[in-house]
C-alpha cells in the first residue's frame, strides 16, 4: 500500500536522487552516455512523462520510499516552488549585502533564510521547513541540468571559427591572378585581397554578439525552477501530463466538495434526530403529568366517597341508637 501523510527527509532525498538519475539517463540517451551506449540505451529510457514518473516511483519503492507517482510528481512541484522562493530570497540577501554601504546603516540587513525562525519565515512568505540537505540536493540537480542545457547551447558556437577559417583559402586565389595576368597582373591581385578582408570581420562579429544570449537564456530558463515544463515539451507526453494534473485537481476538488456536502447532510440528520428525541421527551413528560393529575383526582374522589360512606354509617348508627332509646322508654 502507498504511504500517506507528510514526507520525511529520507523520502525527500530519495525522490531527488531518483530525479537526478532520471535526468542522467535521459541525457545519456541524447548524447550516447555510458549507461546504454548509443542505441542500446534508448529503448529502456521512458519517453512520456507518465513513464518517467513511473520509473521514479519504482526507484523510490526499491529504496524504501513507498509513494505513488502522483505523490512524487506533486512533491517535486512543491519542492521546486519552495526552492525557487528560498533561492530568490537568498539572492536578494546577497545583493543587499553587496550594495548595502551607507544604506545598510539606516536599515537593518536582511537575515539569511537559514538563520530565521519558523514564524519569521512564515511572515516573509517563505517555506517554513525546507531542510539545508534538500536545498543542496536540489541545487545540484538543477545546476547539472543547467550545465547540460548550457552545453547544448554552446555547442553551436564553435562552428563560427571554421567560418573564420575560409579567409586562409584566399591563398588559392593566386590561380585567379594567373588567369588575370593574361589581362592585367597587378589589377587582378588588387581586387582579390579586399573581398577576403570584410568576410572575417563580418563572420567573426556575429558569433561574438550572438553566442552569449542563448547560453544566458537557457541558464535563466533552467534556474527558473519550472524544469518540468521544459521536460514536457521534449516528449509527446507533455499535454497528457498537464491534462492529467488538471483532472487530478478537479477530482480532488470534487471529492472535497462531496465530503463537505456529506458532512453537512450528516450534521442536519443529527440535528433532526436530536430534535425528534427532544419532542419525544416532552411528550413523555406531558403524559406523565396527565397520569399524575388523573391519579390525584381519582384519589380525591375515592377519599370523598369514603368520607360520605363513613358519614352515612354514622348517621345510620345515630338513628338506630335514637330508635332503640325511644323503644326502651316506652
Amino acid at each position: 500500500d502507498y504511504r500517506k501523510g507528510n514526507w520525511t527527509l529520507h523520502e525527500t532525498l530519495i525522490l531527488i536522487t531518483a530525479k537526478r538519475l532520471d535526468d542522467d539517463r535521459r541525457a545519456g540517451v541524447g548524447g550516447g552516455a555510458a549507461a546504454g551506449g548509443g542505441g542500446a540505451g534508448s529503448p529502456p529510457t521512458p519517453r512520456s512523462a507518465e513513464q518517467r514518473w513511473k520509473w521514479v516511483e519504482n526507484y523510490c519503492w526499491k529504496n524504501g520510499c513507498l509513494r505513488s507517482q502522483n505523490q512524487c510528481n506533486d512533491k517535486w512541484d512543491n519542492l521546486l516552488r519552495d526552492y525557487k522562493k528560498v533561492r530568490d530570497y537568498e539572492s536578494r540577501v546577497a545583493a543587499a549585502a553587496v550594495t548595502g554601504g551607507a544604506a545598510a546603516a539606516n536599515s537593518a540587513p536582511l537575515p539569511s533564510y537559514w538563520t530565521m525562525e519558523r514564524h519569521e519565515r512564515k511572515d516573509c512568505n517563505l517555506p517554513t521547513n525546507l531542510a539545508p540537505e534538500v536545498y543542496d540536493a536540489l541545487s545540484e540537480v538543477l545546476s547539472r541540468r543547467a550545465a547540460r542545457r548550457g552545453g547544448a547551447t554552446i555547442a553551436p558556437t564553435p562552428p563560427p571559427p571554421p567560418l573564420a577559417l575560409p579567409p586562409p583559402p584566399p591563398p588559392p586565389s593566386p590561380p585567379k591572378p594567373l588567369v588575370a595576368q593574361q589581362h592585367h597582373h597587378h589589377h587582378g591581385h588588387h581586387h582579390h585581397p579586399p573581398p577576403p578582408q570584410p568576410p572575417p570581420s563580418s563572420l567573426q562579429l556575429p558569433p561574438a554578439v550572438v553566442a552569449p544570449p542563448p547560453a544566458s537564456v537557457s541558464a535563466e530558463e533552467e534556474m527558473s525552477g519550472s524544469s518540468e515544463s521544459g521536460e514536457e515539451e521534449e516528449g509527446s507526453g507533455g499535454e497528457p501530463e498537464a491534462k492529467r494534473r488538471r483532472l487530478s485537481r478537479l477530482g480532488s476538488s470534487v471529492v472535497r466538495s462531496a465530503t463537505v456536502v456529506a458532512r453537512t447532510l450528516v450534521a442536519c440528520e443529527e440535528k433532526r434526530e436530536r430534535r425528534h428525541r427532544e419532542l419525544l421527551q416532552l411528550e413523555e413528560r406531558r403524559l406523565r403529568l396527565e397520569e399524575e393529575r388523573t391519579e390525584v383526582r381519582r384519589q380525591g374522589f375515592a377519599g370523598l366517597i369514603a368520607a360520605v360512606n363513613s358519614l352515612s354509617s354514622a348517621i345510620h348508627a345515630l338513628v338506630s341508637d335514637h330508635r332503640s332509646g325511644d323503644s326502651s322508654g316506652r
